[in-house]
């Protein structure tokens, strides 16, 4: 025996409620991967289960926006018509044709999103998990309410929605043309804060090479010195490379910035068993020998905006980017000096702990992932 229509109607509307909810926070994930050097989210459990990974990959944005922003204009657009599909006026059958089509389009959008997390991304978001079988039941519910309630074709079916919805242009406009303009606004001017550079390199930031050999950029007298462990493939070592330029861009007579190699390619690093960040290895050489010719803070700057966005490496244009010798910099990616430089500095991370990337030294001590705030906040106050 069939449920009363209104249990099937708060379903889907909790449902819907759901998924809006569950891009909403996805929206202050994705945004905070990127813009909160502390951050990371609740899922970001393993290689295959990780929110981050997949906001941080280049199919998190969509026509200029983050994605779970979609969702949020998605689930806002079918809110809008459930008023109308559970008036009296629409009596059980009005705007359900419609609704369907919509959710159809939800879980077509869901099984795209898998396959680019299954196929590209290689990683999975628990979240966004969540928000597919949101939509695979909001499907399911609204293909019931008109199979109980609503018998006609869909096609025919949509007609009388078209038709319903003319009657009533007036509160359709009042509720729809809103949500269009500001659909609209926020496709035009939605801010890219997913595309963040290191400030430019100038005569006042002084750059040098220690000692042992590895570039330094920062104070010459420096009250901190942070030895950095970076992949030029990972995202949180760029965001917090970026990061910390930022600072001794501000505060250039305190905080000194060392960088050594630490590539996570599994061609290179021996802690890595599976094939994992490949081309970082290669893109550690090509900085190895940049800095030979007191290139390296500038090559550095290149290879860490090309993480991500790039399929190979063109040693051809970072050779002219940075006004470097091409043949030299292609012998310097085959040459067992520049090769062992790099495996030395991933050596000495190994003995100093460190397990992954962005690892940091300062003081002697080790810290994976980032570096306490009252360690920096304790040099600037």
């Amino acid at each position: 025996m069939p449920l009363p229509f209104s249990v099937y109607f708060w379903t889907v509307t909790f449902l819907a409620m759901a998924g809006l909810a569950d891009s909403v926070y996805l929206a202050v994930s994705h945004y905070r991967v990127y813009m909160d050097i502390s951050y990371s989210s609740f899922c970001a459990i393993s290689k295959a289960i990780n929110c981050d990974t997949v906001s941080q990959s280049s199919y998190s944005i969509f026509l200029g926006v983050p994605v779970p922003i979609w969702g949020v204009i998605g689930y806002t657009f079918f809110l809008l018509f459930l008023p109308v599909a559970g008036s009296q006026a629409a009596d059980k059958k009005r705007i359900w044709p419609l609704l369907l089509l919509v959710s159809l389009a939800f879980s077509i959008y869901s099984i795209i999103l898998a396959s680019i997390s299954t196929f590209y991304i290689h990683s999975y978001c628990i979240m966004c998990i969540v928000s597919f079988g949101i939509n695979f039941l909001l499907l399911y519910y609204v293909w019931l309410i008109r199979k109980r309630f609503n018998t006609a074709g869909i096609l025919e079916g949509l007609k009388r929605d078209i038709r319903f919805l003319w009657k009533k242009s007036a509160l359709s406009t009042i509720v729809f043309g809103p949500f269009f303009i500001g659909v609209v606004f926020v496709w035009a001017f939605f801010p890219n804060y997913w595309h963040f550079e290191p400030p430019k390199l100038h005569a006042a930031v002084r750059t040098g090479i220690t000692d042992e050999g590895y570039p330094w950029i920062g104070a010459e007298q420096p009250e901190l010195v942070i030895t950095e462990f970076t992949d030029y493939q990972c995202f949180q070592c760029k965001k917090m490379h970026f990061f910390l330029r930022q600072l001794i861009g501000k505060y250039q007579d305190k905080i000194r910035l060392i960088h050594r190699h630490f590539p996570m390619d599994h061609k290179y690093n021996p802690i890595v068993k599976e094939r994992f960040h490949v081309g970082s290895g290669k893109m550690a050489l090509i900085a190895e020998y940049a800095k030979t010719e007191d290139k390296f803070w500038q090559m550095s700057d290149i290879l860490f905006k090309m993480a991500g966005h790039v399929n190979y490496i063109n040693i051809k244009e970072l050779a002219e980017q940075t006004g470097l010798d091409y043949r030299k910099l292609a012998y310097a990616t085959n040459s067992s000096v520049t090769r062992y430089k790099v495996k030395h500095d991933i050596a000495v991370g190994i003995k100093l702990g460190i397990t992954g990337t962005p690892g940091y030294l300062i003081g002697g001590k080790v810290y994976l992932g980032q570096i306490p705030s009252q360690i920096i906040s304790s040099v600037l106050d």
